[in-house]
């Protein structure tokens, strides 16, 4: 099992990261923010009523009328390589608290010229906002891994004029200009050696989760799989606002976490609640997140 370190820290401005220890590697989970959003109903179970969203909220000793959200990039130094799975808000969150990734990879021990490796989940806002500083790259030392399928529906000029456009547009400034040292893969690929690519579709068009593996030992990046601890694992069947293929992501929740469950492995989830790393078990139609405690430490 992944042995977690003792390494945990804030730095100013109340960013947050965790270090633990899978195997050889060294992973670390640094928080670029939390946001705060009323009428959960709005976001989460919009299939459902707002009261059976409220009485699951209420069983779960969680308020009904709002819900914080995180962001939580990893890092995953492999001894050869320094690896960062998703780059945050960056400078656009910051008015807004968020943003804090850079800051954070600093309070770590590390730089973020060290990163050689970026690799995007997917191209939502909130991964690829940090991706640039100042209209230049903030990983000036990094070449880039992302999915083909993702990137090609992002790129194309057929998201003008729908729901899409703004992401598109986001791309286009953020994503494209990095495309001559993008490495573009599919499910499968293997990322550095004891990194590889899962596709887990539903969420974004080309939507990838990651496993890592090191000396036997193994964990999930599941990105944003799952988007809330409680409302997306206990009922994976409801619908998300922010899923844009419903139906392909409830059923990729449900794949990707049976797995989980069944190789009772440790995940480490984009929006679970920080330092987002946990388990899961099965229980009724679907899953109870169990938070890392001192599992790691002994």
């Amino acid at each position: 099992m992944a042995q977690e370190s003792r390494e945990e820290g804030v730095a100013s401005g109340r960013t947050r990261f965790r270090t633990l220890k899978l195997g050889s590697f060294k992973v670390t989970v640094i928080s670029d923010g939390t946001r705060t959003s009323g009428s959960p109903h709005e976001t989460y179970g919009t299939d459902q009523s707002a009261d059976a969203v409220s009485a699951l909220l209420t069983e779960n000793f969680l308020p009904t009328s709002a819900f914080v959200n995180g962001f939580s990039p990893v890092l995953v130094d492999t001894g050869s390589d320094l690896v960062l799975f998703d780059t945050g808000f960056g400078e656009g969150g910051r008015e807004n608290g968020m943003g804090k990734l850079a800051e954070g990879i600093r309070a770590a021990g590390y730089a973020p010229d060290q990163v050689t490796v970026v690799v995007i989940t997917h191209m939502h806002g909130d991964h690829i906002g940090g991706l640039t500083e100042g209209g230049k790259p903030a990983f000036v030392n990094a070449r880039y891994v992302t999915g083909h399928v993702e990137y090609d529906f992002w790129k194309d000029t057929a998201r003008v004029g729908t729901p899409a456009e703004n992401g598109h547009k986001a791309v286009l400034e953020k994503v494209v200009p990095l495309a001559e040292k993008t490495t573009f893969i599919g499910d499968g690929a293997e990322v550095v050696p004891g990194i590889s690519a899962i596709a887990a579709f539903g969420h974004s068009p080309g939507h990838l989760i990651f496993r890592v593996d090191s000396d036997g030992q193994a964990l999930i990046l599941t990105s944003d799989t799952a988007n809330h601890y409680v409302l997306s694992l206990q009922r994976p069947d409801w619908e998300v606002r922010f899923d844009m293929d419903k139906a392909a992501a409830a059923s990729t929740r449900k794949k990707v976490f049976d797995l989980i469950a069944t190789d009772r492995l440790p995940f480490i989830g984009y929006h679970m609640p920080f330092p987002a790393v946990g388990f899961v078990e099965r229980k009724d139609q679907g899953y109870r997140f169990v938070p890392a405690s001192y599992q790691f430490d002994i």
